[in-house]
């Protein structure tokens, strides 16, 4: 017999009686992310101080360094994914970028201000993340059956934002300890950074158990999957759409006049948000299925966008770092959880790096096109054109993802035969 499975084709049903814990492997990776997210948002955090203050580089060479390793990090994923799919080294190679990343800190605390130094530092950082990110989310979605990967990968960001909210504050307790020593920053994150990789040697398995892989031949590639493909243009067609958090927050900033030291704490608004509502993303996830929920988390930020459109109040701040937060729950984890039953477990980690950086390309797309859109016709413009265009974006993706289909289920023993 078949169940109709009506909006659900990427979440199958859970079976009676099946266990709902969060698998240990998901909780050691959310441990590791948590403390390594302290160690990186503690110099992000002074990053921009110490270098423009400190060293005394231009805004400009400091948003030229920033944005290429940025850009860079995006195209090393597929490296990184490429290399766990070999022999299936997922914690080999993950272990690879959190190492790269932790003895960036010990680059950045021996360059000793020269700017080739801090250069070759950053770009460490950024290698380890795009390393290790398709790897870590492939162990997430091969430590548990397919039904519970959007809980999965919810427990596991809010983890994340956890350590993402924690950093910038250790980072300043940091220097107000020590009178704004910043070596002192780069020497407690390096040690931080190195309890992540502590954490991930010994509480992480080597090899997580594959689930049941949905109709995927071994032999072909992801991008010949017609549902991957799907997935990979939707969420590449979004993030084109998808202007950056930066300019959200510049639009707060001039239409409140804020004060430049209050800036940085727009931002974790937001991620609290993030932290609060990624478990119950998740869930509403896999009982409901993953497309609604990423289409609906970006209706939020076209919501975001709808706001700002108006007169700028602190109710409109509000609201905007609220919906942003939505966006975030409902797509970051969501889109891993979507993608990964598609996907057979020997291209797990490859795949993923592919939906990964095709999306993080689109989105550098879209801020640079809102950025000319912004200097050429002005803010409100600007604004509208992006939400327009997000409009488009979600009408097209409704309709380019897995259409729901019907998941067969055995007929249970105490079932009566159906009536001829």
């Amino acid at each position: 017999m078949y169940l109709a499975n009506t909006g659900r084709p990427d979440a199958p049903p859970r079976p009676a009686g099946a266990r709902r814990r969060v698998p240990a492997t998901v909780v050691a990776l959310g441990a590791v992310s948590l403390v390594t997210d302290v160690s990186s948002e503690m110099v992000t955090a002074v990053l921009p101080l110490y270098l423009v203050l400190g060293l005394g580089l231009s805004p400009l060479q400091f948003g030229f360094l920033d944005g290429m390793f940025n850009g860079a990090t995006a195209l090393v994923r597929l490296l990184g994914g490429r290399l766990a799919d070999r022999g299936g080294h997922h914690k080999r190679v993950a272990f690879a970028g959190y190492l790269l990343s932790a003895l960036s800190r010990l680059g950045l605390l021996l360059a000793g201000g020269a700017t080739a130094g801090i250069a070759a530092s950053l770009a460490a950082d950024r290698l380890g993340k795009g390393v290790r990110t398709a790897p870590r989310d492939a162990l997430i979605s091969l430590s548990g059956p397919p039904e519970t990967l959007g809980r999965a990968f919810g427990v596991h960001r809010a983890m994340d934002t956890t350590g993402a909210l924690l950093g910038p504050l250790a980072a300043f307790a940091v220097l107000w300890a020590t009178a704004d020593a910043y070596d002192a920053v780069f020497a407690v994150s390096f040690c931080t950074g190195l309890l992540g990789v502590l954490l991930l040697v010994l509480y992480v398995p080597s090899a997580a158990p594959a689930p049941p892989i949905r109709s995927t031949p071994l032999h072909r590639g992801a991008l010949r999957d017609p549902a991957f493909r799907r997935i990979l243009y939707a969420a590449s067609l979004l993030g084109a759409a998808t202007i950056g958090d930066s300019f959200l927050y510049l639009l707060i900033q001039r239409g409140l006049d804020l004060p430049p030291a209050l800036f940085p704490l727009l931002p974790l608004g937001a991620a609290t948000g993030y932290l609060v509502l990624a478990v119950p993303a998740g869930r509403i996830a896999d009982r409901v299925g993953r497309r609604l929920p990423f289409l609906a988390g970006h209706l939020a930020l076209l919501g975001a966008y709808a706001v700002l459109l108006l007169p700028v109040a602190w109710p409109t701040v509000a609201a905007v770092l609220a919906l942003l937060g939505v966006f975030y729950a409902s797509t970051d984890g969501v889109l891993m959880a979507l993608a990964g039953p598609v996907l057979p477990a020997h291209r797990r980690a490859g795949g993923l790096a592919v939906l990964q950086t095709g999306q993080a390309l689109a989105r550098l797309l879209g801020a640079a096109g809102f950025g000319a859109a912004w200097t050429f016709w002005g803010q409100g413009p600007a604004l509208w054109t992006a939400a327009l265009a997000l409009a488009g974006a979600l009408a097209a993706s409704w309709r380019i993802l897995p259409a729901p289909a019907p998941v067969p289920v055995p007929a249970l023993a105490h079932d009566t035969p159906e009536a001829p």
